[in-house]
């Protein structure tokens, strides 16, 4: 299993949206569809993360890993 670098929560209400970097540039999604379907998990590559939500991502990343995420989501 690869070592996890950070998680970061992007969270929308009521309804969860985090991400989950790992060393290996994998990223894990674990989110809330609606209220009767919470924590659905599913491996994600950064092109299926949208500008919007890499500039979330971005925005709540702690300062020691922001370089680190920028370079997995080939963030400009």
């Amino acid at each position: 299993m690869e070592k996890e670098i950070c998680k970061i929560s992007i969270a929308n209400n009521w309804r969860g949206n985090e991400y989950i970097f790992y060393e290996n540039n994998t990223i894990k999604r674990v989110y809330d569809h609606h209220s009767l379907n919470s924590n659905k998990t599913e491996w994600i590559t950064p092109k299926e993360i949208s500008k919007q939500s890499k500039d979330k991502l971005i925005r709540s990343c702690p300062e020691e890993f922001k370089e680190q995420i920028m370079l997995i989501l080939d963030y400009p």
